[in-house]
């Protein structure tokens, strides 16, 4: 066992001793040591159930022969953060909490894991500590949170930030938006919609680190405990067989989670979460493989941000494994193993299927012939970015309104000085410029409360949330602060937004202004965020921090020399 570097033999016996401390006793200590890793937290409703959860994997893991060991590492919540200065510490909380987890589980030398996660970063943080640390483990989400009701119809804290934008513009008084925002969020679990945390909870079932069905299960439902008891029964038959991360973690794994996103027009992030992971596992995946994956896979889940049901909904009517037995049915999913030691399409295949819902439909019968994103290039982004396509097509042209931060380009949508034609230009926002690479959800919101949402597009080098909906380009790279020629472009200047072309275009001389151009200064200078944008490479590559980015991608602030216009 790898614990018995830390309580093996008599140089050890501090090291006993202190363990004897904690009340466990020499059997306890002789048997495997297995880290039960959560991001609790009271911030908010995301991560609110997991102390609960993690009793029931510890005595799961009790049962099987293990001795639970349980650390708590932190959360940022982008519902909270969003729109603030905090929330550039989201993407930055990735990294911390990866690294968090192998400072604890390496720093003590256990032999096992499990990780329980909610909220946006935390679920693709904790797939990459299970990459990188590659012990047996196994991931489990928290659960989605219930829906709320307002005046007979459901809510989700998407439409609180709409609400934001409606009352901007007049539409709804005080009271009103009082009534959305205390109607919105009912109880534990993270946000309901197809947004980030759900898309990334498909992707740990997909990529096989989650038993099939148990993410599914909403955060307040009875079987949630019975699931968290399950796990830590299955990580201690993973030890024993000796089943590691890498097996599952293959590029065919990475194919058909970028498959399932784009199945059921999941969060844009995950694009970039994807990335981060193949990263810690050495899976050569890269921002281009994502265009065939969409590319050639309908949408076939009604689910919000542009659909009508949320998560709980989509449990209803079979979860993941509903939308899996629709793809694998048209040939378009391959079969890989599991944590559980079966493989996906036995997984899928072994699922209950609900004989009448209308949450998922038949490839044959998709709600969109396409996935829900498509990648572009152009002279604004050589390196790549991510377009959210809409439901009205797939094509924008506009007069830029270009914008230096976030809260500059939300003051002037609330007062009204955004129209129908106009390209939002919000630049100087990415992984090293903003620092963080904010998500633009207060903006995009604010328009679609506004009435704007088919007639003004959104570009940026930082995120959009899995909540965003309308004509959105994030992830632009490279970014503004290293001279991407995002941070050329001026107002007025026109902007071609084509999914047809995969192109992000503009008829502006750019060339002629490289030479005027200017660097900004860093927003930050010390603590986490300096250190994360002076390590933090591309987006195009997932934002990582690791100490091999690209030499073109380590200085915090490049020069344009070599981009191309």
């Amino acid at each position: 066992m790898r614990s018995d570097l830390i309580k093996s033999g008599p140089d050890r016996a501090p090291a006993r001793a202190m363990l004897r401390a904690t009340g466990l006793d020499g059997d306890a200590i002789a048997k495997p040591l297995v880290a039960v890793v959560h991001t609790w937290s009271d911030v908010s409703p995301c991560n609110l159930n997991h102390r609960d959860l993690a009793e029931q994997v510890a005595a799961g893991i009790r049962v099987a022969g293990g001795t639970p060991i349980e650390f708590n590492t932190i959360a940022v919540t982008d519902g909270i953060a969003m729109g603030t200065s905090g929330m550039r510490y989201s993407l930055v909380s990735r990294e911390i909490i990866t690294d968090s987890i192998e400072a604890a589980v390496e720093g003590h030398c256990l032999d096992a894991m499990v990780v329980l996660c909610g909220c946006d970063k935390t679920i693709p943080a904790a797939a990459m500590a299970v990459a990188r640390l590659d012990i047996p483990a196994v991931a489990l989400y928290g659960g989605t949170i219930a829906h709320g009701t307002h005046d007979g119809h459901p809510i989700t804290i998407q439409q609180v930030f709409e609400a934001v934008g409606a009352h901007g513009a007049g539409k709804i008084d005080d009271a009103e938006l009082t009534r959305v925002e205390c109607d919105a969020c009912c109880g534990a679990g993270a946000c309901g919609g197809q947004f980030t945390a759900n898309t990334m909870a498909m992707v740990l079932t997909t990529l096989g680190l989650s038993p099939m069905g148990f993410n599914d299960i909403p955060a307040t439902h009875p079987a949630k405990a019975a699931a968290a008891y399950r796990c830590g029964e299955l990580v201690m038959e993973c030890l024993k067989a000796g089943r590691r991360p890498s097996a599952l973690l293959t590029r065919t794994a990475f194919r058909n989670a970028a498959r399932m996103v784009a199945a059921t027009a999941g969060s844009t992030n995950a694009v970039l979460h994807l990335l981060a992971i193949a990263r810690e596992a050495g899976v050569e995946w890269s921002l281009e493989d994502f265009e065939p994956a969409s590319k050639h896979t309908p949408v076939i889940a009604d689910l919000l941000p542009g659909g009508r049901y949320t998560a709980v909904e989509l449990f209803g009517a079979g979860g993941v494994a509903r939308v899996a037995q629709e793809l694998i049915a048209a040939g378009m999913l391959d079969d890989t193993p599991t944590v559980t030691g079966r493989s996906l399409f036995s997984e899928a295949a072994a699922a209950p299927r609900a004989e009448k819902q209308d949450v998922v439909h038949a490839v044959t019968a998709p709600f969109k012939p396409r996935g829900g994103y498509s990648i572009l290039y152009g002279n604004l982004a050589p390196d790549g970015c991510v377009l959210k396509i809409p439901r009205e097509g797939g094509q924008f042209e506009g007069t830029a309104r270009v914008f230096e931060s976030e809260e500059d380009a939300f003051d002037a949508v609330q007062h009204d000085r955004i129209h129908a034609g106009d390209v939002v230009v919000i630049r100087n926002e990415g992984p090293a410029g903003g620092p963080g690479m904010r998500e633009m959800l207060g903006v995009t919101a604010a328009l679609i409360g506004r009435g704007l949402g088919n007639d003004v597009a959104l570009i940026t080098d930082g995120r959009f949330s899995g909540a965003t909906h309308g004509f959105m380009v994030g992830h632009i790279a490279p970014e503004a602060a290293r001279g991407g020629p995002i941070a050329l472009l001026h107002d007025g200047d026109h902007v071609v937004i084509d999914a047809a072309h995969r192109e992000l275009r503009t008829t502006a001389d750019l060339e002629s202004r490289r030479a005027s151009w200017k660097p900004p200064k860093p927003k930050v200078t010390r603590g986490a965020l300096a250190k994360f944008a002076y390590l933090v490479g591309s987006a195009s590559d997932g934002a990582t921090t690791q100490l091999d980015q690209p030499r073109s991608a380590r200085p915090r602030i490049a020069t344009l020399e070599g981009v191309s216009a």
